[in-house]
């Protein structure tokens, strides 16, 4: 039989399988109320939503922020389409900055200097994904949002349970955290997103917009309801939240591993030709993603390795290489030189908690083939 190391898996445990046992059982337990409020403590949020995808989590973000018609909000060339993809459902305009080439997130200095240069109302906020839970400069980044006066909104798809100073992201000073339990690439047995704010004003809008607007006299008939602003359906199921709350409670372990199975990769691939290892100085980074650099041909790479058994993935496109927003902004395939060039490099290894050095060292075995045909 060969072996096939998948780019992601997800292990179901005994909680895992007991949460949805209750669920299934008719158990008198609201499982979406007990992830949001494990979950707020385990960030040390003071307020938790959950919604049915990390995409939900951000469009509601931005409902809860009013984005009218017009507005516009920076993001990195360098995320997933979810991104620009929320802020355009508003006939809002995203913002592209080029990105930084060691972490692939969005280049902080660039984005001062857009911000410094381009003082506008309609400039609502920012949007920051951090790759493969590894933070921008945190500090830096809310110190010129207040300079500049716009939100920041964190898209923290691989960021759970990632730290940036000791403190979980999504409690470090945004207005708002989103996270994703099924992020790109790294498919779950089941969707859901969560946003998280301190911010209680912004909580309330984000509840209320959060079940198509609609509120409810808790003295009257269930059945009675008023809707008083246009929302969504962001709902969480039961079964969901119950796998996730198991999956959250194993976090910390989870993280533990990865950082075990970067430093393997680390010193196995540290002086294989054509192969070059992340720089990271970052003692925090949670290794959401393990992220090389391939020197040439990147997809032929992927694709024999993908002939050996080995899954990879990549994070990301660039958004001004994908034909809408190409076409829509009139984008050059040049006008973000940083992003094309990582892009054309890059590629995430599997690493996940359930990973035992044997699959390390297939991974390690087949990258090290590979790159000795090369020339």
């Amino acid at each position: 039989m060969k072996i096939k190391i998948p780019f992601s898996k997800f292990v179901n445990g005994v909680e895992t399988h007991s949460n949805v046992s209750d669920v299934l059982d008719g158990e008198d337990i609201n499982q979406v109320e007990e992830l949001e409020s494990e979950f707020a403590s385990y960030i040390g949020v003071d307020y938790a939503l959950a919604t049915s995808h990390g995409t939900d989590a951000l469009h509601l973000a931005m409902l809860a922020l009013e984005l009218k018609r017009g507005d516009k909000v920076v993001c990195s060339v360098n995320a997933h389409p979810n991104v620009p993809e929320v802020v355009r459902h508003f006939d809002a305009e995203p913002i592209f900055i080029d990105i930084d080439a060691d972490s692939y997130n969005i280049n902080l200095d660039l984005l001062e200097n857009y911000l410094q240069e381009n003082k506008s109302k309609k400039l609502k906020a920012v949007i920051v994904t951090h790759i493969g839970g590894n933070t921008v400069d945190l500090q830096r980044l809310y110190s010129i949002s207040k300079i500049y006066d716009v939100k920041i909104i964190e898209d923290a798809c691989d960021a759970l349970g990632a730290t940036y100073n000791g403190e979980k992201i999504g409690s470090t000073g945004a207005d708002i955290t989103c996270f994703d339990f099924s992020s790109h690439l790294k498919k779950n047995v089941c969707n859901g997103g969560m946003l998280v704010t301190n911010d209680e004003e912004i909580m309330e809008r984000a509840r209320l917009l959060h079940n198509h607007g609609i509120t409810r006299d808790e003295n009257s008939l269930e059945y009675i309801y008023e809707v008083v602003d246009i929302g969504n359906d962001y709902s969480m199921s039961e079964l969901n939240a119950a796998y996730i709350r198991a999956q959250v409670s194993h976090q910390d372990e989870s993280i533990k591993r990865q950082r075990e199975i970067a430093k393997i990769y680390n010193e196995t691939l540290v002086n294989v030709e054509h192969i070059t290892i992340p720089k990271i100085d970052n003692e925090e980074h949670p290794f959401s993603l393990y992220v090389v650099k391939i020197d040439k041909n990147r997809d032929s790479f992927a694709l024999e390795l993908k002939n050996e058994g080995v899954e990879t993935g990549l994070h990301y496109i660039p958004l001004h290489l994908l034909t809408y927003y190409k076409s829509k902004y009139s984008l050059r395939i040049n006008d973000f030189p940083v992003a094309l060039r990582s892009y054309q490099q890059v590629l995430s290894l599997p690493i996940y908690a359930s990973m035992d050095d044997k699959d390390i060292k297939f991974v390690c075995d087949k990258i090290k083939k590979i790159a000795s045909t090369r020339v």
